[in-house]
């Protein structure tokens, strides 16, 4: 009798457990000059605002060219003695591998050019050919190093890092990996337009539904795709929004530069989506897709069995066309009837 007590006991408490309501938490804020939202479901409330806080912060102080103290303002100014945290040992290596597998398209040594064309911390320059091409001179991922002691050599001074391109995604993963450390199971955390995913929505019981813009909105915010995620990250890369015009001649420049030519890239490609394991590397790989041509894109992606992309286009004549692997065709919604997940 008393271990039939302590059985129906244990059935009642494990009932009692799994019986717990949902709780939808969320954090949305201002950060990395763009806006987040960070949606965690429990059966508690929480509130991870100050551990949110913490990861910017720390971010910021090793990432970010906005701030003349952070450590990649130091090393761009010519400070050999800087020694880089883990967060900048990683982006660098996670660079490195996208700078490899896109043969050179994927280059955060191209802030010199980001600055010069009005896309930086540093004054815009009057450019022409012949400067482009001097300052190409500085411009080259084989032209900088990660020494042993975490030490960043330079062959040129001029050489500027630019990991906008990689951090968004980076922070990402980071606030991603604190909330691993919480315990928590279910989670989505976006900035900025890039997300990644853990578990599913418990509340909803589904996979994560995730928002693609459609580039060729006119107004407002229109969604070409809907994707569902689980246990997976995506990022998004587009000329349609991150533009200058020349006040003078009205002119658009687009925030995408071609690494290897030194302007910047309007092309046929209007925006691309990569889904991988990191944000970090599908944030890497989406502006690479931006600067290079579409069929060495493609040809990439099939050599790369842990990405999933998708690429909006338009073709010699002029109309749109999209290109999707077949695992970014299976995650992808019928209709986009029904919202992301907000």
């Amino acid at each position: 009798m008393r271990k039939l007590v302590f059985v129906f006991i244990g059935v009642l408490f494990l009932e009692c457990v799994t019986n717990e309501p949902l709780i939808k938490n969320q954090n949305v804020g201002n950060a990395l000059g763009t806006t987040y939202s960070i949606i965690y479901i429990t059966n508690q409330k929480l509130d991870f605002q100050k551990e949110i806080d913490s990861v910017f912060q720390v971010l910021n102080q090793s990432l970010s060219t906005y701030l003349p103290t952070s450590d990649i303002s130091k090393i761009n100014l010519g400070d050999s003695s800087v020694v880089v945290d883990h967060m900048f040992k990683e982006v660098f290596e996670t660079s490195s591998k996208v700078y490899e597998a896109s043969s050179g398209y994927f280059d955060p040594t191209v802030g010199v050019l980001a600055n010069a064309w009005g896309f930086g911390p540093e004054n815009r320059m009057e450019l022409d050919s012949q400067k482009i091409d001097s300052l190409l001179e500085y411009v080259g991922w084989n032209k900088v190093k990660l020494n042993a002691n975490g030490t960043i050599s330079k062959n040129y001074s001029e050489t500027r890092f630019d990991f906008n391109a990689v951090a968004k995604g980076y922070a990402i993963d980071r606030l991603g990996a604190m909330l691993n450390t919480k315990g928590i199971e279910s989670y989505l955390v976006e900035v900025g337009g890039e997300v990644l995913t853990k578990g599913k929505n418990l509340i909803s019981n589904k996979k994560w539904s995730v928002g693609i813009d459609d580039p060729q909105a006119e107004t407002g915010r229109q969604l070409k795709r809907i994707v569902y995620l689980e246990d997976k990250a995506m990022a998004s890369s587009g000329n349609y929004r991150k533009f200058r015009v020349d006040p003078e001649t009205g002119k658009k420049y687009v925030h995408t530069i071609n690494p290897k030519t030194g302007y910047t890239k309007n092309a046929n490609v209007l925006a691309t989506s990569v889904v991988a394991n990191t944000c970090a590397e599908a944030d890497a790989y989406a502006t690479a897709f931006m600067a290079m041509d579409l069929s060495a894109s493609m040809e990439l992606l099939e050599k790369q069995p842990l990405l999933e992309g998708y690429i909006i286009y338009l073709d010699d004549e002029g109309n749109t066309q999209e290109f999707m692997t077949q695992g970014f065709g299976v995650l992808v919604q019928k209709d986009i009837i029904s919202k992301p997940e907000e």
